[in-house]
């Protein structure tokens, strides 16, 4: 009896072992990355995504910068015809005009975009990342119907999105069985106090928690982000806070400012919204900078330093 019981205790344990295995296998597969790929005006990606907390490796194989943020649409209802025949045309214009310094006419061009765009909602995105790079990032997403778009603009000064740079992407009412790991560092972003930022990096693995603690328009009528960036003794960083407004003819267009490698960061976010990103850092010089306008100016631009020891 007790040979028996023996063996039932440890017929018992072996089953306990085999759920536990299978628990934590089922746990890994629901926290995988999502890969996102670039190898030219592309995002190759999943169609559909549960709610909560996902986390994008967005892996940059093209020759130029990049960035993706999730725009969730008003309506489920809005289809493609919508985006190419309605709202990308008067940022073509508009754009166009900027370039030729018609500031009226663009503004004009501007104001002809749908009504329903001023109700979209940002819920975050990578930064800005170049080529051969993997940005990682952790957004929550609500249900609903997004576009993810890249609006960096072409050699030519035309929009990626112009390009197809943008896809819809459906966001299921089924949540995600993952949260984000506690973060290294935290980033306040507020149009009142700029870049607010706790620790001095680390050489290796960062994770940095971004909180949006409000969110307005700028005069390039978008809001503010963290873009992490690497420069080197070549780079001036007045430049780069020109090129980092989309609305100058040059900026936020190919090629970049010298001297400046971008990894990554937080796209927009709603006030009130948090977003996470991580990096591993090696030794050098870096900033963080918010693609707005002055971004210097607003307090959205901080340097550090990371040392070998």
């Amino acid at each position: 009896m007790k040979t028996l019981n023996k063996i039932n205790h440890q017929y018992f344990g072996i089953v306990l072992l085999m759920l536990c295995t299978i628990a934590c296998k089922t746990e890994k597969k629901e926290n995988n990355i999502i890969e996102v790929i670039t190898r030219g005006m592309d995002f190759q990606t999943a169609d559909t995504l549960k709610s909560g907390w996902n986390t994008f490796a967005y892996k940059n194989l093209s020759g130029e910068v990049h960035f993706f943020i999730m725009d969730k649409l008003p309506s489920d209802s809005i289809v493609e015809s919508d985006i190419k025949d309605h709202l990308l045309p008067p940022f073509e214009d508009g754009l166009k005009f900027l370039i030729e310094e018609k500031t009226d006419s663009a503004m004009a061009a501007f104001g002809k975009i749908p009504a329903w765009f001023n109700d979209v909602k940002r819920y975050g995105g990578t930064g800005l990342i170049s080529p051969g790079k993997t940005a990682v990032s952790s957004i929550h997403l609500e249900p609903g119907k997004y576009m993810m778009e890249c609006y960096v603009k072409a050699v030519n000064g035309e929009w990626h999105t112009s390009h197809g740079m943008w896809k819809f992407i459906t966001v299921v009412d089924e949540t995600t069985n993952f949260s984000p790991d506690e973060a290294n560092h935290t980033i306040s972003v507020s149009s009142t106090d700029g870049y607010v930022f706790d620790a001095q990096p680390k050489l290796g693995k960062n994770k940095f928690k971004v909180e949006f603690i409000d969110q307005v328009p700028h005069e390039h009528f978008s809001g503010h982000d963290v873009n992490l960036v690497k420069y080197d003794a070549s780079a001036n960083i007045d430049s780069l806070v020109y090129w980092m407004n989309w609305m100058n003819p040059t900026g936020l267009r190919t090629p970049t400012p010298i001297g400046f490698t971008f990894l990554g960061g937080m796209n927009n976010c709603e006030g009130g919204k948090t977003g996470y990103f991580e990096v591993d850092l090696e030794s050098g010089n870096y900033l963080l900078i918010s693609e707005t306008p002055k971004a210097d100016e607003k307090g959205m631009l901080k340097t550090f330093v990371i040392n070998d020891n």
